[in-house]
């Protein structure tokens, strides 16, 4: 007799009745030894009682809720894709008219856009004028805020000495300070 004890696949074969060369001595094996016929016995009432449970098709919307939750990768371009023809009516009619209202816009985006190259001087005339006068504007309220804040003579210290570069530099890093905080307190928000 041979008392090494079968293995649980060995065990698991005879149990789903499995036929074939190698089997024979198995069973010889269950009738020869107690201890491997009760593991067999055992785990034939677990099947058994697995079989005689009744079968449930799980609900049909399974599917969706748990491939909901999994993140799946989708390349750039086929997102881009997918995005614009949520967008895009069926094709007909609908489509059609999309078509020509997208061909018109670009149009016109493409002749401003030609007006504005060969009318250069004027755009940088323009551009230039616009921007100094929001320069111009910016100035002046920040002056009569700086007025309002500090008075007249402690405005004319402060542009007498020079503090006022020191003053705006101490602004500007602050402002970049208080940026770069929110946009960090922005990102760990939106990580939760």
């Amino acid at each position: 007799m041979n008392h090494r004890h079968l293995l649980p696949n060995e065990i698991d074969l005879l149990v789903d009745g499995e036929a074939g060369f190698g089997v024979a001595p198995l069973r010889a094996h269950l009738d020869e030894c107690h201890q491997c016929r009760a593991r067999y016995e055992d785990e034939r009432v677990v099947v058994d009682a697995l079989e005689a449970m009744p079968h449930f098709a799980p609900d049909s919307r399974l599917i969706d809720r748990v491939m909901g939750q999994v993140p799946v990768f989708v390349p750039a371009h086929i997102a881009a894709r997918d995005s614009v023809a949520r967008f895009l009516p069926q094709p007909g009619p609908a489509r059609v008219a999309v078509a020509a209202v997208f061909a018109s816009v670009a149009g016109l985006v493409t002749m401003g856009l030609i007006w504005i190259a060969t009318q250069g001087d004027a755009a940088v005339f323009m551009t230039g004028l616009l921007g100094n006068r929001l320069r111009l504007t910016l100035m002046g309220t920040a002056r009569d805020a700086a007025v309002a804040l500090l008075g007249e003579q402690a405005l004319a210290a402060v542009q007498a000495t020079g503090i006022g570069a020191g003053l705006l530099l101490a602004g500007f890093v602050l402002t970049a300070f208080g940026t770069v905080a929110g946009i960090r307190r922005l990102a760990t928000v939106s990580r939760r």
